[in-house]
């Protein structure tokens, strides 16, 4: 267990807790555990369903400026690198995903809550990417999963201004999928992800595959990775399953497998 970041395992749902008070300012020993619980929770098969939370006050305030301020771009370039590389491990966990946010998600709290499959914001939450206001651009996948989720004028106006974006609105355009009550967000981002964790994961999985690197390409190579994530289906005791299941007019027991 990490001294930042820890994996906490119930009911067929993976927590991965950020847990460094204040703001979970994301430094280097943050990043590395994040990469090494992201990896774990892909792992384990106890694990069928991920929520990224960061507490009751804040999801995550951004990069530890403090860390950042006197560096030259040499210096700069590693650090990036590796915490894009830690956020692209954070999406493709192959299990659903659901960031559950409290307080605010900024800068590099934003850009980690985007790699999740969904979003679920408390009503009081703010989101943006105010990193324009420090003189730079987003740059763990700001200016390229924002875009893909608000499109490209929203996402202008949100980098640009570097204006914090309330709850309400990121529901509206779609920056996050459901609004709760503060006190509600971890247990209805759990509920949500203990249905999934009942759920066909094969097939859950194979849907997260074919939309994220889909929509990564071309209609035609897009088909293609789609064709055979749902023939390789046809190999799995769910598929046996749900449609015994359907043919048989019963409720289907997935089981994973």
């Amino acid at each position: 267990m990490g001294e930042v970041v820890r994996l906490e395992v119930e009911g067929g749902v993976g927590t991965i807790r950020l847990d460094r008070p204040p703001m979970n300012a994301i430094d280097e020993a943050l990043t590395v555990e994040l990469r090494e619980a992201a990896l774990e929770a892909g792992l384990r098969d106890d694990v069928r369903a991920v929520v990224l939370w960061g507490g009751e006050k804040v999801f995550a305030a951004g990069a530890d400026i403090k860390m950042m301020a006197g560096m030259s771009p040499a210096e700069a370039k590693p650090m990036i690198a590796a915490l894009q590389d830690t956020f692209s491990v954070v999406e493709e966990i192959p299990k659903v995903t659901i960031a559950a946010i409290n307080g605010v998600a900024l800068g590099g709290g934003c850009e980690l809550a985007m790699c999740a499959d969904l979003r679920f914001a408390a009503e009081d939450s703010r989101l943006g990417q105010p990193e324009i206001k420090l003189g730079i651009i987003p740059g763990a996948g700001g200016t390229q999963r924002l875009p893909r989720l608000v499109g490209p004028a929203r996402a202008r106006d949100i980098i640009y201004s570097g204006r914090m974006v309330p709850a309400e609105e990121a529901l509206a355009i779609g920056l996050v999928d459901s609004v709760h009550p503060a006190a509600e967000v971890y247990e209805r981002a759990v509920e949500a992800a203990q249905a999934y964790a009942e759920g066909p994961t094969a097939a859950l999985r194979a849907a997260k595959v074919a939309i994220t690197w889909g929509g990564r390409t071309d209609l035609r190579t897009g088909l293609v990775i789609e064709r055979e994530a749902f023939v390789d289906l046809f190999a799995t005791e769910d598929q046996k399953e749900g449609m015994a299941a359907f043919v048989e007019k019963r409720p289907p027991g997935f089981r994973g497998r």
